[in-house]
């Protein structure tokens, strides 16, 4: 019988089929280290009161004679921290690995008078149309090449599974609508066991399992008989990191929806955001959903054990933008960070929903923001679609490096004693709803 626990693989000359036997790589064992890791390591409480500082930078990557007007769309951590995956206008992918040397602090502010980036990327993947969504395999780490895959999805393409250390495409999951056409996700993620990969479609779910690449899928409605749901494009998928066995859907509906994942019951429907629903990420404990939509300038928190009223709001500048700009929550679990139109990356006490600090990231909109999982560290890419006519003699609209550009920030940690008092998240919470009844 086959292990059911694998990452596919690619078969020699890289050639896919979907009958291909797929090599197997046992996530048990994975996951076992990264339990042992995590309970051996303890997660660095961040000083946001101290400014960060720009450990590495990069612009010149992501702008060429050819396609001027490119700019970063997405930034996004492996889960081992060992790299970071940019996403960008120019439908390319671009894979960063950091320096072995940075968990030893060995690396020194990135001069703010340099022209060149900080180093190359890694990889380089270009996929041909627009890439709506990626998201990493969630037991990636570098020591099993096996496990080293990413998925995408873009335009009028397949879901393709990326093997992150040769950049060759290791298989592709593919949905078809009712003229045999194949029909492109919008948004994809994978279970927090890894098995299978969920992927967003206009009013419909469909879930690929990992071990079967090809077109078989089960696939669920999003709208029910009674009108219950939701009517539209489903945008983004976020699973509950507590093991509580929900995920979220948001549509550009403007809605916001719950389920089990164990046989897809629909819990309850979310109202509440004045756009379509963008971003969305589950608290540590699983017990609290933060939401965030095209131009609605406030991120919503929601009790998903109360979904009656919002917790709290926290505001952003995203008013007049149509990207995606999305946040993230430290290894903590306390700040949520969220950049925005004002070039601002803003840190939010998640304890109390209010404002901490901030600090300037870029000298456009700040797109995306994301720590790293277990380092003092953080990225930040940024960027915004320019409509003027280049001038003949400048083919990157003037630009500085401080725009279009993507950087990694080093943060002050507190010591032992002050993270040891940080705690109490969901006793904190409690006092803010029983403030706000």
């Amino acid at each position: 019988m086959q292990d059911e626990n694998f990452v596919a693989a690619p078969m020699a000359g890289g050639e896919i089929t979907e009958h291909q036997h797929l090599q197997t790589s046992p996530r048990s064992e994975a996951e076992e280290c990264t339990e042992a890791s995590e309970q051996a390591y303890s997660w660095p409480a961040i000083r946001f009161d101290i400014p960060p500082y720009r450990t590495y930078h990069f612009h010149c990557q992501f702008r060429t004679t050819s396609n001027p007007n490119n700019f970063l769309k997405g930034v996004k951590w492996s889960p081992d921290g060992s790299c970071f995956l940019t996403s960008s206008e120019d439908n390319t992918l671009r894979l960063f690995t950091l320096p072995e040397d940075i968990g030893n602090n060995q690396a020194g502010p990135y001069s703010q008078d340099s022209d060149e980036d900080s180093y190359v990327a890694n990889l380089v993947m270009n996929e041909g149309e627009s890439v709506y969504d990626y998201c990493w395999y969630p037991f990636m780490s570098a020591s099993d090449l096996t496990s080293c895959v990413f998925a995408t999805t873009t335009r009028d393409h397949p879901i393709h599974l990326w093997d992150s250390t040769t950049g060759e495409l290791r298989c592709t999951y593919r949905a078809y609508d009712a003229m045999d056409e194949i029909s492109a996700a919008f948004s994809v993620a994978f279970n927090p066991s890894g098995t299978k990969i969920f992927a967003g479609y206009n009013k419909y779910l469909r879930v690929f399992d990992l071990h079967r690449p090809g077109r078989d899928f089960t696939q669920h409605s999003t709208l029910k008989k009674n009108k219950e749901g939701q009517s539209g494009i489903i945008s983004v998928i976020a699973f509950s990191p507590a093991q509580t066995g929900l995920l979220a859907t948001g549509s550009y509906d403007q809605t916001t929806a719950i389920y089990r994942e164990d046989n897809m019951e629909l819990l309850y429907v979310l109202h509440g955001q004045e756009g379509g629903i963008t971003h969305m990420q589950f608290s540590k404990d699983g017990n609290y959903l933060y939401t965030g939509a095209r131009k609605d300038p406030y991120i919503l928190c929601w009790d998903v054990r109360n979904t009656v009223e919002i917790v709290y709001k926290l505001y952003r500048s995203t008013e007049y933008t149509n990207q995606r700009i999305l946040f993230d929550m430290e290894p903590f679990g306390r700040h949520l960070g969220t950049g925005g139109q004002d070039g601002l990356v803003h840190i939010y006490d998640l304890q109390t929903g209010q404002w901490t600090s901030s600090f300037a990231a870029a000298s456009d909109t700040v797109n995306c923001f994301s720590f790293h999982p277990f380092l003092p560290m953080a990225a930040s890419s940024s960027g915004h679609r320019r409509f003027g006519i280049p001038d003949d003699s400048d083919n990157d609209f003037s630009l500085t490096g401080f725009e279009n550009c993507a950087s990694i920030w080093s943060f002050s940690v507190s010591s032992a004693s002050e993270n040891d008092a940080a705690v109490g998240f969901e006793d904190s919470i409690g006092k803010i709803e029983d403030a706000n009844p």
